[in-house]
């Protein structure tokens, strides 16, 4: 297993990072959009379509929904604010798991909660992408992630006591969480100093980034929640030792709308 990992990783990291860094425009939007695709594929499973044309459908749906998001990119501030209020409810609906899946246990409900995850997480990207610095933001956002998810592991592995969401995932605690977060901020405490900010800037860097981290536990955490309720380990075989694609990116694709909308708001 852990052979099977280290082979995918070493053959996926370089095709992300020169899809992420090196393409522009509709390269980069088609790219990110392939990727999404690919987890609207794993996501009609979690919906309860184990068929391939039913699966394949919805992952065309959603690409045709990306392709005029491209076209029209005036819908981004809307696409973005829906993502927003989205994990808002999906942080409600992860709490009171397993209460909350009559709510939306059907299969529409699931579909249209997996448009709500995997457009916004597209668009995100493509808004952060267009920004001056865009690939040090992107990479921002993800060293941030990837940052929490480490701290959590070894903190939650030394002091890990309180559950997290027992209903949800027995494996994670609160001090794991504390230790993500403080890992997080003491990266961007150490890119604020680096970059000169001023105490405001400091404070605000601080608090966008607790926001992120604790959204991509929540991002992590209805992807399992969606798992658990549909008796599913990982969200397909696609990539040999780490899962499927969706179990790769559900804290980013929390995490990337939310840090987009942050840094609209710091441009107002």
């Amino acid at each position: 297993m852990l052979k099977q990992r280290i082979i995918t990783a070493l053959i996926l990291l370089p095709i992300a990072l020169c899809g992420f860094f090196l393409l522009e425009g509709s390269g980069f939007a088609l790219f990110i959009g392939l990727v999404v695709s690919l987890g609207a594929w794993e996501w009609a499973r979690l919906a309860g379509f184990e068929a391939q044309p039913a699966r394949v459908a919805f992952a065309v749906v959603v690409a045709a929904l990306l392709f005029l998001m491209h076209l029209v990119p005036g819908v981004a501030p809307w696409v973005l604010g829906a993502a927003v209020l989205w994990w808002a409810l999906a942080t409600y609906l992860v709490l009171t798991y397993p209460r909350s899946s009559e709510q939306w246990s059907g299969a529409a409900p699931k579909l249209l909660i997996g448009l709500l995850i995997l457009l916004p997480a597209w668009q995100g990207l493509v808004f952060i992408k267009q920004l001056p610095l865009g690939n040090w933001l992107i990479m921002a956002v993800m060293v941030l992630v990837w940052g929490a998810d480490i701290g959590a592991y070894f903190s939650g592995k030394a002091f890990g006591k309180r559950k997290l969401a027992p209903q949800v995932s027995p494996g994670k605690s609160w001090e794991g969480v504390y230790g993500g977060l403080a890992l997080s901020l003491v990266i961007t405490a150490v890119v604020g100093l680096v970059r000169d900010w001023t105490l405001g800037q400091m404070i605000l860097g601080l608090l966008g980034a607790a926001i992120v981290v604790f959204i991509s536990v929540v991002g992590d955490l209805t992807e399992s929640m969606f798992k658990r309720q549909s008796g599913i380990k990982d969200s397909s075989n696609l990539l040999p030792g780490h899962g499927g694609v969706l179990d790769r990116i559900d804290s980013l694709t929390a995490a990337i709308p939310v840090f987009a909308v942050l840094l609209w708001m710091a441009a107002l």
